[in-house]
This record gives structure tokens, sequence and C-alpha cells, in this order.
């Protein structure tokens, strides 16, 4: 008896809790247990390590409620994530988590899964329309403004800079930008001389930024959206015998804060991405358990500077 009063007051506290909250799908409480269930996570690409600790995340949390976790990796192939979805809606999981390769064109995805009375939860990236139970991520824009305010320490507010943008559209490209634009402007002393697209990918930043160093061979910093970016504008960097470019970056990958400590990168603003994919599956359970969820949920940032004993991914 004294369980069943415990498991009332619960509810009871629950509820009047429930303004402060906002989410679709809250229903009745249930009291069952969600182990047998299963989660859909739709991860954008393994070839970033920060997707890879993502779904880390994801399978470790899932683990402990036992639920069953079907993972699907698009390659940051777009068309192929909203088949997966698809396919996702047609196996009829409980939940899905996606972290989302664009944001509009994976709008048409969630807004399927929402006919068909799933649930959607987005990691680190989300969509422009559709409805989404609730959004975990680290603050973007907030991320972009600390970027600005490193690289114009680092310059001492003078200098030109190039800042390399993640895949155009996606929210946190979009969010990243607009932190690092408004920052950077209250250096009147500093000059953004190129913007491109290297589509937060490594190799891509790499030649993006061997033909900016052409173009701009005298430029003091650089601004990229992501690590995998990041390092690789640094390659590029080192290869034409370039000293003195201070680099900043986004994602708190091991090898970038390992460059930072070395000198060779300035600073790196760390997220914690294994962190979002258990809040990821914690949210999930909230929901199968028909509890309100918050529909933001920020994960935190972290600086990194030389000499940081901040661990990476």
């Amino acid at each position: 008896m004294k369980m069943w009063k415990l498991a009332a007051m619960s509810t009871v506290a629950i509820g009047m809790l429930a303004t402060s909250f906002t989410t679709a799908y809250a229903g009745t409480a249930k009291t069952a247990s969600v182990s047998g269930k299963t989660i859909g996570f739709a991860d954008s690409t393994l070839t970033n390590p920060y997707f890879v600790a993502l779904q880390k995340g994801v399978d470790s949390e899932a683990k402990k409620y036992g639920l069953k976790v079907i993972n699907d990796n698009a390659n940051n192939d777009d068309s192929t994530q909203l088949n997966q979805v698809e396919d996702l809606i047609q196996q009829h999981v409980s939940v899905i988590l996606l972290n989302p390769v664009d944001s509009q064109s994976l709008s048409s995805a969630v807004k399927a899964a929402n006919s068909a009375g799933i649930p959607v939860i987005t990691l680190d990236r989300s969509v422009n329309s559709g409805k989404v139970a609730t959004f975990i991520a680290s603050d973007s824009v907030l991320a972009g403004k600390m970027a600005a305010q490193e690289l114009i320490k680092a310059l001492h507010g003078k200098g030109t800079v190039v800042e390399l943008q993640g895949i155009l559209g996606e929210s946190a490209e979009i969010d990243r930008e607009q932190g690092f634009d408004k920052e950077i402007a209250t250096a009147p002393g500093i000059k953004v001389v190129a913007k491109q697209s290297a589509n937060f990918d490594r190799a891509t930043a790499m030649n993006v930024m061997q033909n900016i160093l052409q173009a701009h061979p005298t430029i003091n910093g650089v601004f990229a959206q992501n690590d995998e970016m990041a390092l690789g504008a640094l390659e590029a960097i080192q290869q034409a015998g370039k000293k003195n470019i201070k680099v900043v970056g986004i994602d708190g990958e091991q090898e970038a804060i390992n460059d930072v400590n070395k000198g060779t990168m300035y600073a790196d603003i760390a997220q914690q991405p294994t962190e979002e994919g258990v809040l990821g599956i914690d949210y999930a359970v909230k929901l199968l358990k028909g509890q309100k969820i918050p529909s933001k949920v920020n994960s935190p940032l972290h600086l990194v500077t030389k000499g940081s004993k901040f661990k990476g991914f």
C-alpha cells in the first residue's frame, strides 16, 4: 500500500510542475517498465568523431533501461536519412532520435513521424518545421560568440579572419554563424575577409583553406564551425608554412584539444556529445512514461585553452 501511495504522490508532483514544461505526447502517466521497447536513432554520419560519440551515449544509456536501439547512419546524405526515418516509422519504433543531415529536408521526416504518432527528439541539430518533442544540444549561438571572443582576444582586436561554415542551412551552422558574426562585429579592427562552407568535413576544409590562403596570404585568424574543419584548416596552414594564424574550433575532439595544448590551435569550444546521447535516451524514457519534458535542453559548453585539463572525445 505504501508503494502505491508513493506513486500517487509522484504523479501529483509531476502535475504541479507541468506548467513549466511544454511537449507533445504527454499522455497518461505510465508506471510500467520501458524495458524491451525500441528506439530508432537516425545519425547523420559516423565519419565524424562527434557523432560516433553521440551514438555511444545513446547506446550505453539505452542498455541501462533495457531498450533496444536501431542505429542508422546516413553518411551525410539527406535522402538516405529520409528513407531511414521512414523505415523506422514502418517498424513502429516507440521514439525516434534524430540528428538531421539537413534541417529543411528532414522536416518532412519529422512530419511523417508526427502523423504516425511517434515522438521525435532532435540531437545537436534540429529541423525547420514539424513537431519535435524536445531539442537537445549545446547553445550554438553562444558557441559562435565564444569563438569570436577568443579570436578577438588572440588578435588584440586587429586583423583579418576567415570563417569556415558547416553544411549551409543546417541549424548548428546558422546559429554558430549568427553568434560569431554578431560578436566579431564588436571589434571594428577585425575584418572577415572570407566565408565559405566546408560541410563540417576535414578534407573539404583543407582544400577550401588552401584556396583561401592563396587569395588571402596574410590572414591572422580562422574560425571553423567544428573541429573537423579546424583540423583540416590547420593542416593546410602547416603545409603552406604559415605561422601565427590563430585557429578556433568547436566540438571538443581529443585531437583538437591536443593541438590547443601544443599551441598549434588557439582555442576550442568543447561540447559533450556522449552526454547529449545520454540525455536523448533519458528524455525518450520520460516520454514513454507519459511525463512532460521541456521543448529545449541545453548541454554544457567548455572553453578549452592551452593548459586545459578538459578531456575530449
